[in-house]
């Protein structure tokens, strides 16, 4: 029996933001960060179950003050990630039971909606892997060594890519398995780059949202208050 499932990583410490508490559980709009991230999954008719992705420490925290408190049935598993994010990533592919499609998200992404969780389902139903992404708003600048433009790529194929990313569960679970028998990582930076490397499919790009922005600053906080207030009235 296939089942979609879909890992959301919430390891951060809150660090880079000045704050004195990881950044998932900072509060935005009367709710902590994460909770909107497992709320759209909670949600999604087409996900049958949620790994959700913390510290070591954080995991008891996680079950009580966030999946049992606001009802997230869905969680399946809370599990501790690693030191870097396709570590944390492994550790919840490890957890995963199903053999269908894995949504891999930042919980970090609080603006994800059933809009562009329907057109991740729907490409990667024709292609396997499907990231979401947007094109570029601005012209990009590629570098040499010593910092002068070395060359300027066509904007219209430049794209900034997002999570979710969608795969085939059993394709990205054997694309991790190679990537964590090779000692040299430094190319994988998402989950779309292990499967480019490691993997047999290419990965297509899905247009997303402007607003699917990830909070890495606390004006990234004021940001999504704003656009899930919109959401909130529409």
């Amino acid at each position: 029996m296939k089942l979609n499932y879909a890992i959301v990583l919430a390891g951060g410490n809150g660090k880079r933001m000045g704050l004195d508490m990881p950044k998932q559980y900072a509060e935005v709009n009367g709710y902590p960060l994460l909770y909107y991230s497992l709320k759209a999954f909670q949600d999604c008719g087409f996900i049958d179950g949620i790994i959700l992705v913390t510290r070591n420490e954080d995991t008891d925290y996680c079950r009580v003050e966030i999946a049992e408190r606001y009802g997230f049935t869905k969680v399946k598993h809370i599990v501790a990630g690693g030191a870097e994010r396709y570590a944390s990533v492994y550790s919840g592919l490890k957890a995963l039971n199903g053999d269908g499609y894995v949504f891999v998200h930042d919980g970090a992404r609080p603006c994800i909606n059933p809009g562009i969780l329907q057109k991740l389902y729907d490409d990667v139903r024709c292609h396997d892997a499907s990231v979401a992404a947007v094109l570029s708003k601005d012209t990009v600048k590629v570098s040499d060594s010593e910092g002068f433009v070395a060359d300027t790529p066509d904007r219209g194929r430049v794209w900034i890519v997002q999570t979710p990313q969608v795969f085939d569960a059993s394709e990205l679970k054997a694309a991790y398995d190679s990537m964590m028998r090779d000692a040299d990582r430094t190319a994988v930076t998402d989950d779309a780059s292990v499967m480019e490397r490691y993997g047999e499919r290419k990965v297509h790009l899905c247009e997303a949202s402007y607003t699917n922005i990830k909070v890495t600053t606390k004006e990234d906080l004021l940001t999504v208050a704003n656009f899930l207030q919109k959401n909130s009235t529409n």
